[in-house]
This record gives structure tokens, C-alpha cells and sequence, in this order.
């Protein structure tokens, strides 16, 4: 067997093949497709849409930028982003085909369809030209990818220089006794919940899982600056439950 093969990765707290995780997730999100904008409430206790909106805040869009958001799925993310810059671009790129169906049936996908190209694609290869872009996004999608120092480095690769990465992404609250309260909630609420909302127990577990086994916030703000990025800080939102983590391709 070759060393690729011997490669291992988290799938939730599970060591799998590395050839297998991203199967694995696709499984995962062509489950909750249809139900993906509830499940980001259950995740984040109904949160996420104003870390979202702190996310543009921070981003401050421009007229005239060319966005790729990555696992960009029903595409919150880019319907926020061509608002706010008035006019613009988003290419929304996602390895899983019916995430990209269920954005495209939102009302704003049809309003701004001019403004948007729905791509089929993984963020480890992009399928996309050097200095492409002038915003990268990717929004709770880092943590599913099998091996997110590369898609940073493939980040950094489409980025025009001046251009700009931002990553929205769950993380650790940095106080033992506020992350055990959380964690308490997240194993034994989340789950029941994704089993009554969507009949789905395994992939909120899932979901849960991934989120304890991702970089805190100063190992990821490093795995940034390993891929390039440079004036490269992060946020903490809502104590740390969430962080966006921002760099500069210079």
C-alpha cells in the first residue's frame, strides 16, 4: 500500500483512511441538504446568522470584488456579501451537489443570478487559476475538509495579491468551565435535535464530534500564516463558541 493510503484523518472523533473522509462528509451534508440552514441554528443556538453578519462587517465588501466562497453550500455567505458590495461577483463552490440544488432554490439565488456561478468542487484542488480572486470565504466548512492546511495553501494560491481570506469556523471557548457547560450541550442536546428535526442522529453527531477536534483559535491563526497569509488575526465570536480568522495574501 502506498504512504498515501497509509494516511489516517478524524472523521468526528472516528480515524478513518484519509481516501475515505471526504465520502464520508459528503454523506454527511447530502443528508442534512435540505434541512442545512436549521441544522446551522441547532448548531449554534439560532447565533450563526449574526456571526455572519459580524463576518461582513469585518470583511467590509467593495464594488466590483470577485468573491469565492468556499463550501459555500446554500450560499448565505455570498447572498450577504454581493448585498453589502453592491455589485460584484460570488462564485460558490461546495464538494457536495445538492447543497449547491438547495442554495440556488432560495429566492436570492434567483434575484442575483447574474451575479453568481455554483460550482461542484473541493477545496483542496481548486479548480481555478492563480490570482483569481479578491475575497476567499469559507464559512463552518473548514473543519470537513480532509486535510485544511491545503485548502488554505490553495486559498492563498486563487487570492489576487491585496487579496483577502476570512474563515468563519465553531471553536473553544477559552474558559474550562464555560467550555464544559457548552460541550454538555453539545453532545447530549445537538444530536437528539438533529434527531427530531431532520431523523438524522448520526450526522449532528458527527457535526458535534468534528467541532472538538479542530484547531483552537491560535493553532489555526498559525496554519494561516504557514499558507502565506500575513497581517493574520482572529476574533473570538459569542466567547469563542465561534471565531473568524482573518489574513491578507501581500
Amino acid at each position: 500500500m502506498s504512504a498515501q493510503g497509509d494516511k489516517t484523518t478524524h472523521f468526528g472523533f472516528e480515524t478513518v483512511p484519509e481516501a475515505e473522509k471526504a465520502g464520508r462528509v459528503q454523506g454527511v451534508f447530502n443528508s442534512v441538504a435540505s434541512k442545512y440552514d436549521v441544522m446551522n441554528d441547532v448548531m449554534s443556538m439560532g447565533i450563526h446568522r449574526v456571526w455572519k453578519d459580524a463576518m461582513m462587517d469585518w470583511l467590509a465588501p467593495r464594488p466590483d470584488q470577485k468573491l469565492l466562497d468556499v463550501a459555500g453550500g446554500t450560499g448565505d455567505i455570498s447572498f450577504r456579501f454581493l448585498k453589502r458590495a453592491g455589485r460584484g461577483h460570488s462564485t460558490v463552490l461546495d464538494l457536495t451537489e445538492p447543497m449547491l440544488v438547495e442554495g440556488r432554490k432560495r429566492a436570492e439565488a434567483e434575484e442575483m443570478a447574474e451575479s453568481l456561478d455554483w460550482v461542484v468542487g473541493d477545496a483542496m484542488a481548486l479548480p481555478f487559476e492563480d490570482n483569481t480572486f479578491d475575497v476567499y470565504t469559507i464559512s463552518f466548512g473548514i473543519r470537513n475538509v480532509t486535510r485544511p492546511q491545503e485548502a488554505l495553501n490553495e486559498a492563498f494560491r486563487v487570492l489576487k495579491p491585496g487579496g483577502r481570506l476570512m474563515v468563519l469556523e465553531f471553536s473553544q471557548i477559552p474558559n474550562d468551565m464555560m467550555q464544559k457547560a457548552y460541550d454538555l450541550y453539545s453532545f447530549n442536546i445537538i444530536p437528539r435535535m438533529g434527531q427530531l428535526i431532520a431523523n438524522d442522529r448520526d450526522s449532528y453527531q458527527y457535526l458535534v464530534e468534528s467541532i472538538r477536534n479542530f484547531p483552537d483559535q491560535d493553532t489555526f491563526l498559525g496554519m494561516l500564516r504557514t499558507a502565506g497569509f500575513e497581517n493574520a488575526k482572529y476574533r473570538n465570536l459569542s466567547l469563542g463558541i465561534a471565531a473568524l480568522h482573518s489574513g491578507w495574501k501581500i
